[in-house]
């Protein structure tokens, strides 16, 4: 354990050192920051970085809620994050560790586990952007441990407890059943209290996910992943039901209560709805290109293994088959078994959940938000669970093997672990020098922004960024008209009106448009600037930066 608590405090300490100038800023980042300031003002959980204001539900409330309620102690949602997610980061990498020892039944596999976890650069760039995959991965290991507590009564001892345990056993067998056949009554009071504290384990989990779901709505492909794993894994149908149940029981209160609070205020339950939009090829190589980055820590090495047609496609769909069959003799060995043996818990439910996982996004992007991409922040639940199974095959290998296997098990273990820490290393670097994304100085020292820090107090933005508009200025904005909707992937209606609008309220000087890197974008978008800059006055411009006027 003290192990794990200095692994998890130097990983606190990395981030605080990688991030002087706060987490990086992304669009989605804003918007919960927004969000949590907007209930510390007792306005509700609000777009409070767009002038509509509107309810928000296209995001959950988890992130936010938790940033108000850092922010009671008098620190603004944007610093708490910072200070938030180091916290996540020491956390998540003791829970990791704590599932490597646990899984294994050995401690220094949970300590090689834990600096696996605060090493990985994959996993440490997901924890420096102020998003809510640091809050989610922490419910999520929470979860798998509460979980694998409910089995754990059910699991008969390992080889080596048995050797250990054995002589003990044999000395107290027969004192055993003597008092077990004098005191039947109270042994049965005794099983009761055991089946009542498992499902308290239960319990846990059920509220672990709800709060995982409300924290992202891809908390769902955990829901699936417990319910399937107690259908297969209890021995009678009677548990199957009955777990799933006082499972599904402490979840849904939870996700039903937030889905009718969408619905009330704002009609809809998540602000998505169904469409079906194929997925793209930039996207699919957007997510070989990520997966390639978590898989070989050495750049130099991943970029010739990249260059190899369709080698890290192949190399996913071998591991996506070797584990689908792993989990299926598993699975379904104990299923059809019920008297077999129960397989290693923590590594089952975390194959399961990948391919649940893996299943929710590829449904939300082909049928609910086209706008989801393969980036690491959508791959990051993955990755852990990769590493949860990679600790459980080095244990395997290491176990009843040869000296000399077992040295080159260590050895490459070592060699991750130092290979990994290297890579993270370049990142801290890079880091520590200035921020990430909206957090950059080119946006906080923008002279674009400055000019409209200017404009006249009441005077309406109009820009294709609104979240770095609303945190440098202060002043929320409005989104602009576009032809094509970026959620479903539709046409827009009232493209032209929206247009028309645009520039009456900009030439009433009532509005400004700001349009951030005009000209960078591609065709398609383009013409959409020059169709609302069309007859304004261009009242300044810099870096590429363009900002429309009424005529002066």
């Amino acid at each position: 354990m003290l192990a794990l608590g200095l692994i998890a405090v130097s990983a606190m300490g990395l981030i605080l050192y990688s991030t002087p100038e706060g987490l990086g800023l992304s669009d989605d980042s804003i918007g919960y920051i927004a969000g949590a300031r907007s209930i510390l003002d007792g306005q509700g959980y609000r777009e409070a970085w767009l002038a509509s204001n509107g309810p928000v539900t296209h995001f959950p409330p988890g992130l936010s809620s938790t940033l108000a309620f850092i922010g009671l102690s008098g620190l603004d949602p944007l610093r708490g994050a910072r200070f938030l997610n180091a916290l996540l980061f020491g956390v998540n990498a003791f829970l990791f560790g704590a599932i490597g020892w646990q899984m294994t039944k050995s401690k220094v596999a949970g300590i090689a586990a834990a600096l696996l976890f605060a090493v990985n650069a994959s996993l440490f760039n997901a924890h420096v952007v102020a998003m809510s995959e640091p809050l989610y991965i922490f419910f999520s290991l929470a979860a798998f441990l509460t979980f694998a507590e409910y089995f754990k009564t059910d699991s008969p001892p390992r080889k080596t407890q048995l050797d250990a345990d054995k002589r003990r056993k044999t000395r107290i067998f027969s004192c055993l059943l003597s008092v077990n056949q004098r005191f039947q009554r109270p042994n049965s009071k005794i099983h009761d209290g055991e089946k009542t504290e498992k499902n308290y384990w239960l319990v846990a989990t059920g509220i672990l996910t709800a709060f995982a779901y409300l924290t992202r709505y891809a908390g769902l492909a955990l829901l699936a992943t417990f319910v399937v794993a107690l259908i297969l894994l209890n021995d009678s149908w009677k548990k199957k039901i009955t777990g799933a149940g006082i499972f599904l029981a402490s979840f849904l209160p939870f996700a039903i209560g937030w889905g009718i609070r969408n619905k009330v205020v704002a009609d809809n339950a998540t602000n998505r709805s169904m469409v079906y939009h194929p997925l793209t090829a930039e996207n699919i190589q957007t997510g070989i290109y990520n997966l390639s980055e978590f898989l070989v820590p050495v750049e130099d090495w991943r970029r010739a293994l990249i260059q190899i047609p369709n080698f890290f496609l192949a190399v996913s769909i071998l591991l996506a088959i070797a584990l689908l069959v792993w989990l299926a003799f598993k699975g379904l060995k104990k299923f059809f078994q019920p008297a077999s043996e129960l397989p290693e818990i923590l590594s089952f439910a975390n194959g399961i959940y990948i391919f649940g996982y893996l299943a929710s996004i590829f449904a939300t992007m082909l049928f609910f938000d086209a706008a989801t991409k393969f980036k690491l922040r959508i791959l990051a639940p993955v990755y852990v669970s990769l590493l949860i199974l990679l600790v459980l095959f080095l244990h395997w290998a290491w176990q009843n093997r040869s000296v000399v296997l077992r040295g080159l098990i260590a050895l490459a273990a070592v060699a991750l672990i130092a290979l990994s820490a290297y890579d993270t290393s370049a990142f801290v670097t890079k880091l520590h020098k200035g921020g990430q994304g909206f957090a950059s100085f080119k946006w906080y020292d923008s002279e674009a922004m400055a000019f409209l820090r200017e404009l006249p107090e009441g005077t309406g933005i109009y820009t294709n960024q609104p979240g770095p508009v609303y945190l440098y200025t202060g002043r929320p904005a409005y989104v602009l008209p576009d032809r094509v909707d970026g959620v479903t992937g539709l046409p827009r209606e009232g493209y032209i009106e929206g247009v028309q609008a645009l520039h009456d309220d900009v030439l009433s000087g009532n509005a400004a448009l700001a349009l951030f890197k005009f000209g960078a974008e591609d065709e398609e978008v383009q013409s959409v600037y020059m169709d609302l800059a069309e007859g304004l006055y261009l009242g300044h411009s810099s870096r590429g930066d363009k900002i429309y006027t009424a005529y002066p």
